[in-house]
């Protein structure tokens, strides 16, 4: 292992080479660009020496994931906002036919507005699809978040593809630090990809029928469901693992800071976190009793560990950097969902913001904060939904 300096584009790019990926194919779209840009160069200079294909769009790319996946290759690519909505008819293939892909998705706004900065809009309108969703908060953490990706995704018990999600340019262009592992290192933890069931040969072509009648349809949706549900179990493991072998752990599917006895916490995904561990050490100083639990895996959903959460504490301001109109956050309503048949719900308010790369600064944070404390202290009905950014 060794420490190198790079932005999380170039780090995802570098986590290519680490797992032996043997078939990289994609298409360039801002802020998500250079992922693909430096697996070429890097392919050129014969460090990544898997397959790179160049494809017309970001629908190809997927496509070419798959039929790489199919034959059982390990495979990989890289997006962004509308190119992963292109995607949509081969992420709803690939998932359905349990294919272990793994994809880096440079979260940003999707258009129009014109914007390409970041925005949680659109990962989170891809939820339903049957992908697996981390969100990484630092470079580091995406780089090795996609070395476990492949060995999660290709867990018999799960079989689902992954989605690795960073912040466009808050992270995608900036220069951090991560701890690097060549190919011989990662060898120890991830072994080649062995398809456990079938494999499509090109030396030996067959066709068989692809429709399924109505009285087995169910039962291959419900085998998706169970897959990504056993994710959360496996994925414990892996990082159990990956922190004996390589001393890191990123606090499994919530990572929690301050919460044990904390009355508030503040949910969060991505690049806020840096900022609302700042937050919470300013509160704490004052006299506030609150944490921060990140939201590392958003699919599927830790709803267990959100019950817990909520079991210990007064009120919740989950954050959302992204909505579903007409409804209001994306995580909000899941954390309300998880909460629905407990004995204890405490307050949940959800705060959206920081869209279209708006700054989310230490001081917005502990205003969602202290806004949270006041309604949970005084008793008096709370707003569910607040637009964080409009308050003023």
């Amino acid at each position: 292992m060794k420490t190198e300096l790079m932005s999380a584009n170039y780090a995802a790019a570098r986590a290519v080479v680490s797992t032996r990926v043997e078939v990289v194919a994609a298409y360039p779209i801002t802020p998500a660009t250079t992922v693909p840009e430096q697996i070429a160069l890097l392919n050129e200079e014969g460090v990544y020496t898997g397959e790179f294909i160049r494809v017309e769009s970001e629908h190809s790319a997927m496509f070419a994931c798959i039929g790489a996946s199919s034959t059982g290759a390990r495979a990989f690519t890289a997006t962004s906002s509308n190119g992963l909505l292109l995607m949509d008819e081969g992420l709803h293939w690939a998932a359905a036919a349990r294919l272990p892909i793994v994809l880096a998705n440079i979260n940003r706004s999707v258009s129009p507005s014109w914007n390409i900065h970041v925005s949680h809009d659109d990962s989170m309108s891809k939820r339903d699809t049957g992908w697996i969703q981390f969100y990484a908060s630092s470079v580091d953490e995406l780089y090795h978040t996609i070395i476990q990706a492949f060995k999660l995704a290709e867990d018999e018990r799960v079989l689902m593809p992954v989605m690795v999600n960073a912040d466009g340019f808050v992270l995608s262009h900036t220069l951090s630090t991560y701890d690097y592992l060549e190919p011989e290192e990662v060898d120890k933890f991830l072994k080649p990809y062995t398809p456990p069931h079938w494999i499509m040969d090109p030396e030996n072509p067959v066709s068989h029928g692809n429709i399924v009648f109505p009285e087995h349809y169910q039962e291959f949706r419900y085998g998706m469901h169970e897959g990504a549900r056993n994710a959360l179990e496996v994925y414990e493991e892996v990082e159990k693992e990956y922190k004996k072998l390589f001393g890191k752990h990123f606090g499994g599917p919530i990572d929690c800071y301050k919460c044990d006895d904390a009355d508030v916490i503040f949910t969060s995904q991505g690049s806020v976190a840096a900022e609302a561990k700042d937050a919470i050490d300013e509160l704490r100083e004052e006299g506030y009793k609150v944490g921060n639990a990140r939201m590392r895996m958003i699919r599927p959903f830790p709803d267990d560990k959100i019950r817990e959460l909520g079991a210990k504490v007064k009120g919740i301001a989950a954050f959302d950097r992204g909505a579903s109109y007409g409804f209001g956050g994306h995580i909000a309503g899941d954390i309300r969902s998880s909460l629905y048949n407990t004995k204890h719900r405490p307050l949940v308010i959800d705060y959206i913001g920081g869209m279209g790369g708006r700054d989310v600064t230490v001081k917005d944070i502990k205003e969602m904060l202290t806004n949270t404390v006041t309604f949970v202290e005084s008793g008096e009905p709370a707003p569910e939904q607040i637009w964080h950014d409009l308050l003023e």
